[in-house]
């Protein structure tokens, strides 16, 4: 009886210790600081401070993507066969992708998708790729001598027309396809049920390879069985890189930082410089007749084409559009029109970011 009387105290000891403790607790002084007291650096001084922190381990990095060359002739033998190449491993693959379809996939169309954008525009790239595999089929019908005319139209009004032509295309070419780069299959603008149905539906076609990196620990849970074995049809490459993700992270929001919402020139010309050397010469070209105008709306597309097509930078109007559609994607350039009704793009930098941006160019 008597450990059973002390126990019950003990127990009740402890109970009013408790509530003594949350009384006196509640009681204390709250402190007064709060979030907003902190005292955050700016977001392009944290920005220009993270790109000027030395990469390490540079020699042994390029030596890794050297080694990764030797897999070149497999990879595009897989893609032949019928296959979707999906890159997957710490650090950036954008480097190394571009790298294969450069040097290996010459003989093939390529289209990018880069996946790490804010947004993407899913129905101008069907667009694209149905406008360049008409072109494509009537080459090759011409080459052959062939007389049958084939579907040489398609429709533009929805996503699933587009698909159906894409799928409806036939050639008896097995070696006749395009090539589909998509820099981070698992991006923001990308994840949605819908745009990762509309892309596995676009690998099913039997003119259309694709070649994606992943990086999001979680996407496999993206596709189910369907799409990963008979539409996306993927062969699994762990290639890590150990590369910086210089380019991906310049449109995510960075942690502890002041939000800005114009485009400096050192986030620019890490984009620009990811382009091709054509597209930025089209860019140079822009950016100095809005310096030299500086009170009008900005340069008429038409002017634009005529000065890339004079130096060669350009051999069509639709070569232009498509570095344009990469410069609005990257929100590097807006269109407007001006009092005479033309459109005109204009680079939303101040006139000093913008010099500061071609001197980084030139460099």
């Amino acid at each position: 009886m008597e450990d059973v009387e002390n126990i019950e105290e003990d127990e009740c000891g402890f109970s009013r210790n408790y509530f003594l403790a949350k009384e006196l607790g509640g009681s204390s002084k709250r402190s007064a600081h709060k979030l907003s007291d902190i005292n955050i650096v700016d977001e392009q001084e944290l920005r220009e401070t993270a790109l000027n922190i030395e990469t390490k381990h540079e020699k042994e990095i390029s030596e890794l993507l050297n080694d990764y060359k030797t897999m070149y002739p497999k990879w595009v033998f897989e893609l032949r066969c019928g296959f979707g190449l999906l890159m997957y491993g710490f650090g950036s693959k954008k480097l190394l992708i571009e790298d294969f379809a450069s040097a290996s996939l010459t003989e093939y169309s390529v289209v990018v998708i880069n996946g790490y954008l804010p947004s993407v525009n899913l129905k101008q790239v069907l667009l694209a790729l149905a406008d360049l595999l008409s072109e494509l089929l009537k080459c090759r019908r011409k080459s052959s001598g062939s007389l049958s005319k084939g579907q040489e139209t398609f429709p533009s009004r929805s996503i699933d027309e587009i698909l159906s032509f894409l799928h409806g295309s036939q050639s008896e070419d097995k070696d006749c396809f395009i090539c589909v780069v998509v820099h981070n299959i698992d991006g923001p603008a990308l994840r949605d049920p819908e745009s990762q149905q509309t892309l596995a539906q676009l690998a099913s076609c039997s003119h259309i390879r694709i070649i994606a990196s992943i990086d999001h620990v979680n996407a496999p849970l993206l596709w189910d069985k369907k799409m990963v074995h008979k539409q996306f049809n993927w062969l699994w490459h762990h290639v890590p890189t150990f590369a910086p993700y210089k380019v991906e992270c310049v449109f995510f929001p960075l942690v502890l930082a002041q939000g800005s919402t114009a485009q400096t020139a050192k986030t620019a010309a890490i984009v620009l410089q990811s382009l091709t050397p054509n597209a930025q010469n089209v860019f140079k070209i822009l950016a100095e007749y809005q310096l030299s105008h500086p009170d009008e709306d900005g340069m008429p597309t038409d002017d634009l084409y005529s000065a890339s097509r004079e130096r060669f930078f350009v051999s069509s109007q639709v070569t232009l559009n498509s570095h344009l559609t990469e410069f609005k994607d990257h929100e590097l350039v807006k269109t407007k029109r001006n009092s005479d009704g033309q459109e005109c793009l204009n680079i939303p930098l101040s006139a000093d970011a913008l010099r500061q941006l071609l001197l980084d160019l030139n460099q």
